[in-house]
C-alpha cells in the first residue's frame, strides 16, 4: 500500500497543481472559453497609429533621490549639465560628552560611490565604478550652508512636505539664494578624478576594509570650535537645534578646461558622513592616547541641483499631430508623451466610434455599458518599438528607457509582470523595458532601437475597461528605482497633462533622440505593433 500511495501521489499532486492554476487565470480562460472548439487558429499581426510627442521638463523635483549625481557631464546632443548638491547633517549621539583635555586629530568627509567588487588578490578588493560618466577630472569645493532647509511646506499650513526643484527653486516665485549655500568654504578638491580603489584605514591598530568613496581630510580647527567647544550646549542636544545651528554643507562643481565627469553618490550609505577622531591622554598606567570619534551622518534634507548649459533648443512638441524626432535628455531636460489610437477613449456617442473604441471592437465584445463580455481574439504580444536617431545620438545613449502611466504615475502593469535583477540592474526587467541594440551587439557600439513590450497594458484595455491613459517615456538610469520610489513633481505643471517624472530619469545625465509618429521614413516610424491569435473559421 505505501509503494501505491508514493506512485500516485505525484500524479494527484500534479492534477490538483493544474487545476487551481487554471482556476487562478481568469483572464485566460475568458479568452479561451470563446474558441475552444476551435482546431485551427491563424496568427496575425497589426500596426495602430499612435501619436508621441517632446514634452521638455521644466524644474523637476529633486530632493527624496535615493543617490545624487555630482560633477560636470557634456551630451554631444543636448550640451552640458553641472550636478551639485546640498544636504542636511545630523549626529548619530546628541548630547556628547568629550574626555577632558581632548584632542582632534582629523576630519574626514566620506561619500561612497557606487561599486562592484571585481575580485580579491592578496587580500586587496578590486572594484569597478558604477554610474561614473566621463574620465576629465573637476574642481570641487564644499561650503558650510546657511539655508535652512525646512521639511515642511509653510504655504500649505506646514501639512505637505517641502518640495525642493533642480533650479533651486521651492515654486515658482520662491527660489534659494546661492550666495545662502556659500556661507563659508570649508574645502576645495582641485582636478579631482573618482578612484575605484579601496580605502584602507587603521583604527586602534586594526585595519578596516571599505570599498570606493570620495574621502578627504577637512580641517580640524574648524570642526573643533563647531562641534568639540559645544559640548553642554543646546546646540547638539536634539537634530531640530543642531540641524538649525548647523545648517548642513553645499558640493559645488566645475569642470577643468571645459571637461569633466559626472559620479553618482551615496549619500544613504551608512559609510557616509563626517567623522571627528579625537584623542586623549593616557589612563592609568597606559602609555598610548585614548582614541574616539564623533560622526556625522547625511540624513535630513537632501537637494540635488542642476546647471544646464545646453547647446541644442529642445522643441516643444505637437500634442495633435505628434513629432518627427523624440527628444529624451534626464535630469532637468525631457521626456516623451505617448497617447495610443489617438488619445481617444470610450465616449457618450452611440452614433460614432473613436479610434480607441474600434480597436476595442476589434478584439472583444462588450455590453451596452461598453463592459467587456467575450474575447473575438487573443493578444499574444504588444510593442513599441523606438528607433534611434544615429546622426545625433553619436553612440553615446542610454542602455535603458522607462515608460509609465502619466495619469496615475505608476509604472505599467508589465513592469510587476516582468522579472527584476537587483544584482545586475541593466539586465533588469528586459522583457518589458527592452534594452538598447547596437550596432554588432558592441557595448559602445550606436544604437538602433529599443522595444518596449506593452502586452499586458493592452490587455488591461481590452478585459479590465481600463482607461486608455497617455504614457510617458523617459531615459533611465536605473529601472529598479521605480519599483520603490514614486515619481516625483515637476515645477508649475498644473495645467499639464504630465505632472510627474520618473526618479531613474532624473538621476541619469545622459540623452537620445528617438524618431517618432509623424516621420517620413516608414522604416523608422513609430507604431503600435500588435501580435494576435483568431479563430480560423
Amino acid at each position: 500500500m505505501k509503494k501505491t500511495n508514493f506512485t500516485y501521489t505525484p500524479l494527484l499532486l500534479l492534477l490538483a497543481l493544474t487545476t487551481l492554476f487554471i482556476a487562478c487565470d481568469k483572464d485566460y480562460v475568458s479568452l479561451d472559453s470563446d474558441i475552444s472548439g476551435q482546431n485551427n487558429f491563424g496568427m496575425s499581426n497589426t500596426k495602430y497609429e499612435v501619436t508621441a510627442y517632446t514634452k521638455k521638463l521644466n524644474p523637476v523635483q529633486t530632493n527624496g533621490l535615493p543617490s545624487n549625481l555630482l560633477g560636470y557631464y557634456n551630451d554631444l546632443v543636448y550640451g552640458s549639465t553641472t550636478a551639485n548638491v546640498v544636504t542636511q547633517v545630523t549626529p548619530t549621539v546628541f548630547d556628547p560628552t568629550f574626555p577632558e583635555n581632548v584632542r582632534l586629530d582629523s576630519v574626514v568627509l566620506t561619500v561612497p560611490y557606487f561599486s562592484t567588487s571585481t575580485g580579491i588578490s592578496d587580500g586587496v578588493t578590486t572594484y569597478k565604478l558604477d554610474s561614473v560618466y566621463g574620465t576629465a577630472p573637476i574642481n570641487i569645493k564644499v561650503f558650510e550652508n546657511n539655508y535652512f532647509l525646512r521639511s515642511f511646506d509653510p504655504n500649505a499650513q506646514f501639512n505637505t512636505a517641502q518640495k525642493y526643484y533642480s533650479d533651486r527653486s521651492l515654486s515658482a516665485s520662491n527660489q534659494i539664494p546661492l550666495s545662502a549655500l556659500k556661507n563659508k568654504e570649508l574645502l576645495t578638491l582641485g582636478k579631482f578624478v573618482p578612484s575605484n580603489l579601496e580605502i584602507v584605514q587603521k583604527v586602534d591598530n586594526d585595519l578596516t576594509r571599505s570599498a570606493p568613496a570620495l574621502r578627504v581630510k577637512m580641517d580640524t580647527l574648524y570642526w573643533k570650535n563647531k562641534i568639540i567647544l559645544k559640548e553642554g550646549s543646546t546646540e547638539l542636544s536634539n537634530a531640530n537645534n543642531f540641524q538649525n545651528y548647523f545648517r548642513g554643507i553645499y558640493f559645488e562643481t566645475e569642470p577643468v578646461e571645459g571637461k569633466g565627469s559626472m559620479m553618482m553618490l551615496n549619500f544613504g550609505s551608512t559609510n557616509a558622513g563626517i567623522t571627528l577622531y579625537y584623542s586623549s591622554p593616557p589612563t592609568g598606567t597606559g602609555t598610548d592616547r585614548v582614541s574616539g570619534n564623533y560622526k556625522l551622518n547625511f540624513t535630513g534634507n537632501r537637494v540635488n541641483f542642476f546647471d544646464n548649459n545646453f547647446s541644442l533648443n529642445i522643441p516643444e512638441g505637437n500634442p495633435t499631430t505628434g513629432d518627427e524626432k523624440l527628444y529624451l535628455k534626464g535630469g532637468q531636460g525631457a521626456m516623451a508623451v505617448i497617447n495610443l489610437f489617438g488619445g481617444t477613449d470610450i465616449d457618450s456617442d452611440m452614433g460614432t466610434q473613436t479610434p480607441f473604441e474600434e480597436f476595442k471592437n476589434m478584439y472583444v465584445e462588450t455590453d451596452a455599458d461598453g463592459k467587456f463580455v467575450r474575447a473575438k481574439r487573443m493578444i499574444n504580444e504588444a510593442n513599441l518599438v523606438f528607433s534611434v536617431d544615429p546622426a545625433l545620438t553619436q553612440g553615446q545613449e542610454p542602455d535603458r528607457i522607462y515608460i509609465y502611466d502619466t495619469k496615475n504615475n505608476i509604472s505599467l502593469y508589465d513592469y510587476s509582470f516582468d522579472a527584476g535583477d537587483n544584482v545586475t540592474p541593466n539586465n533588469s526587467r528586459t522583457n518589458h523595458l527592452g534594452k538598447l541594440q547596437r550596432v554588432d551587439d558592441d557595448a559602445n557600439g550606436q544604437g538602433i532601437k529599443y522595444k518596449v513590450r506593452i502586452t499586458e497594458h493592452i490587455k488591461n484595455l481590452l478585459l479590465k475597461d481600463s482607461t486608455n491613459v497617455s504614457l510617458g517615456l523617459a531615459v533611465s538610469t536605473n529601472i529598479n528605482i521605480e519599483s520603490g520610489t514614486a515619481p516625483l513633481s515637476i515645477l508649475s505643471s498644473e495645467n499639464s497633462t504630465v505632472k510627474t517624472t520618473p526618479v531613474s530619469a532624473i538621476l541619469s545625465p545622459k540623452g537620445t533622440v528617438l524618431y517618432g509618429n509623424n516621420t517620413s521614413d516608414e522604416t523608422k516610424k513609430l507604431y503600435l505593433e500588435i501580435f494576435y491569435t483568431e479563430p480560423n473559421n
